[in-house]
């Protein structure tokens, strides 16, 4: 089949898809919900009044005022302020900034690795698949925060560092999800056609057995992005993920568990329902993609 053929073909498998997806106004709502604080985050300096991470515009003075206080910048904090003054409204959008990138990042880096070490053990089969997936079950015996968090104390603080322990914690997820799906596709007729025409491994794995994975490997690293902002916000409520002067969702939520009893409940309640907002509405998409790409569902 031509490209020219095949282009129509993909558009409407991808309008199918589509069509199957908004059956559920749930999911569609959820999916309207991503975009749109995906949109706020990234567009964050032309809504944010202030800059949370420029320490010179901050005023002590302005410390944890309630929401709707004209502030020393002359502006309504129309959610309040945190401990340091920060306005509360332009630190969410900054903070899920930092949540997208870290989840994006994460789950991307995870794919590619988990997806390459699952297609090798498949593909090769015998010792080498023994010993990459007993390595992986291991790992996945171990809980991700605990793994997690062993790599960011040493490591240390920071965007890079994050990062690099969410990816060792969620990778095997992935080599687990692409192993079992090119397993599966190994054993069959056009595989073993492929592997008898003198291909490289590389065009079987990537041509072949990749495309034919990809289905539960979407599925997985939509929840996966969410998993991975839940994470970052729980390492750095415990202070081991980004520095107190570039704040997270889970920094804030941090910084005002102190002032929970003292009635000063917006410090960590907004940051909180903003990121259960996001992390549910995340998993919400995923369950949806997961019925629409289920190859046993009947149609």
């Amino acid at each position: 089949m031509s490209a020219a053929a095949s282009a129509p073909s993909r558009r409407a498998r991808l309008a199918d898809a589509w069509w199957e997806y908004r059956q559920s106004p749930v999911a569609v709502i959820a999916l309207a919900i991503v975009v749109l604080l995906l949109a706020a985050a990234f567009l964050a300096p032309l809504f944010a009044p202030q800059d949370p991470y420029d320490q010179a515009a901050l005023d002590l003075f302005d410390a944890r005022l309630e929401p709707g206080s004209v502030g020393g910048g002359g502006y309504v904090h129309l959610i309040g302020t945190d401990g340091m003054g920060r306005d509360l409204f332009s630190a969410i959008l900054y903070g899920l900034r930092v949540s997208f990138t870290v989840g994006i990042a994460a789950g991307a880096v995870a794919l590619a690795l988990g997806a390459s070490v699952g297609l090798v053990a498949a593909y090769y089969g015998g010792r080498i698949e023994a010993l990459i997936m007993r390595t992986i079950d291991l790992q996945l015996s171990m809980p991700a925060i605990l793994l997690a968090l062993v790599l960011v104390a040493v490591l240390g603080q920071g965007m890079g560092p994050l990062i690099v322990a969410l990816v060792a914690a969620q990778y095997a997820y992935f080599a687990r999800t692409t192993h079992g799906a090119a397993s599966a596709e190994r054993r069959k007729d056009y595989i073993e056609a492929a592997l008898s025409t003198p291909l490289p491994a590389r065009r079987v794995l990537f041509k072949h057995l990749l495309p034919n994975a990809l289905p539960p490997l979407i599925v997985v690293a939509t929840v996966q992005v969410a998993n991975a902002i839940a994470l970052e916000a729980t390492l750095s409520f415990l202070g081991l993920g980004l520095p107190m002067t570039e704040p997270s969702l889970g920094t804030l939520i941090s910084n005002g568990f102190q002032y929970l009893l003292s009635g000063r409940y917006w410090i960590s309640i907004y940051p909180g329902l903003v990121l259960m907002v996001l992390v549910v509405s995340i998993n919400l998409v995923g369950d949806q993609v997961r019925h629409v790409l289920n190859p046993r569902r009947g149609r």
